[in-house]
């Protein structure tokens, strides 16, 4: 009687071949090494959340592809929340959960839902979770005892020579670096203007207008020519919030793109404060348009930001469950991309904490995913785009980042030369 493969990764349900992620499966006689072998035995917290659906789980004879369809989650993402990978924290989370199982509510320290009368919950209230201390206030602090600015234009020159590496294009703004960075303080002033609604530009062209404007402000943000975007993105984040109606039409989503533009470029130039103002205003109007790739997105900027801000559980949490919604389960390339950048994103947090194994899993699924949409890059005014070789530019960064250079450089020579990528 032959032996059923199990998945390395996500502990599928046995079968031949591999995973919806696309990694190999292992017989159970086969050993593991290296980063296979911290996949295959994971030490969960005894008494954790995690731990506790874990049990609940095995004593009901689920496996994790049902327990994930009870739910509404990946058999993957179900994995991750049961070894700690995704921190099982969230209330709502917590509750599908319990429901799924059959379990009571307080076996997952969770208290009985309130009594709901004519719409409104009956029951005692508690204080309002309160978020971890800010970490933006002085952006203009030094890190690690180096002046950030420049630290910053170290990793500018590090970007060029990494993009002449890999034979991608350089497009020079013709700028010294403090003309720039006075370019930089216009664009920041003029868009807090226009999100404060102080901009003094009133007219609002028609729509088809607004649509080529916004085309050539992500153009004006790829070359970072300041100049030309402290004119073209506030007038489009005053007259698309003239014309946007709330109602999920097209305007609405020019609004959306608009303010996840911002949002990259307020991160771009660390102004993290107003990045949050932003991002948020980014979340809500992309809501409003129901589009996945858009709410995917916002969700996306404020996982960066809150890792930015050292909140990295919360910006695990952020990434990890937009990856997971089911609107991104769709068979349209794009979404599948968007799930990718979000799972790359997590894993970067992960690098951040120093959690190596962690990071490589997720960055294998988000490669899985990057193969199975081929070599061209999807999605660029998403974060630059998707593709195996933008996953194998950020896995340099991670591996530096955990802490371990010679892995960083071991990535950096898997790139292949004459790729061609958006950043």
């Amino acid at each position: 009687m032959g032996r059923k493969a199990v998945c390395i990764s996500c502990k599928a349900l046995p079968g031949p071949g591999a995973c919806e992620y696309g990694v190999r499966r292992r017989t159970p006689g086969e050993r593991g090494t290296g980063m296979d072998a911290v996949r295959a035995q994971p030490d969960p917290v005894a008494g954790s959340p995690g731990e506790l659906v874990r049990q609940a789980r095995k004593k009901q004879g689920l496996t994790l592809a049902r327990l994930g369809e009870l739910a509404d989650y990946s058999a993957a993402q179900v994995s991750r929340y049961e070894r700690g990978v995704s921190p099982l924290t969230d209330v709502t989370v917590l509750r599908r959960f319990a429901d799924a199982l059959g379990i009571p509510p307080q076996v997952l320290g969770l208290t009985v839902p309130p009594e709901v009368r004519h719409g409104r919950s009956i029951g005692p209230t508690a204080a309002y979770p309160r978020l971890p201390r800010p970490r933006v206030a002085g952006t203009a602090r030094r890190e690690d005892g180096e002046d950030p600015v420049r630290r910053r234009k170290l990793l500018a020159n590090l970007a060029v020579t990494a993009a002449a590496a890999i034979g991608a294009p350089i497009l020079p703004t013709g700028k010294t670096p403090d003309e720039d960075a006075a370019g930089g303080e216009v664009l920041v002033a003029r868009v807090r203007d226009a999100m404060l609604g102080l901009h003094t530009a009133t007219a609002v062209p028609p729509t088809a207008v607004l649509r080529t404007d916004l085309v050539r402000a992500f153009t004006d943000f790829h070359a970072c020519a300041y100049g030309s975007l402290a004119v073209r993105l506030p007038r489009l984040i005053c007259a698309t919030h003239a014309r946007a109606g709330g109602q999920g039409g097209e305007e609405d989503g020019l609004l959306a793109h608009s303010y996840l533009l911002a949002t990259r470029m307020l991160i771009k130039l660390d102004e993290q404060q107003l990045g949050w103002m932003a991002a948020d205003r980014a979340r809500q109007t992309a809501e409003a348009t129901g589009e996945p790739l858009l709410v995917a997105e916002a969700a996306r900027q404020l996982a960066v930001l809150a890792r930015k801000a050292d909140w990295h559980e919360q910006a695990l949490f952020i990434a990890l469950t937009a990856a997971d919604h089911p609107a991104l389960r769709g068979s349209e390339p794009a979404l599948a991309a968007q799930r990718g950048l979000l799972i790359q994103s997590a894993a970067y947090t992960a690098a951040k904490t120093g959690d190596a194994a962690g990071m490589r899993e997720l960055t294998g699924e988000a490669a899985a995913i990057a193969r199975e949409l081929g070599s061209a890059a999807v999605l660029r005014d998403h974060g630059g785009g998707f593709s195996p070789t933008t996953v194998q530019l950020h896995l340099i960064s991670a591996e530096n980042s955990a802490g371990d250079p010679s892995a960083a450089l071991a990535a950096a020579k898997a790139v292949a030369p004459g790729c061609v990528v958006s950043v």
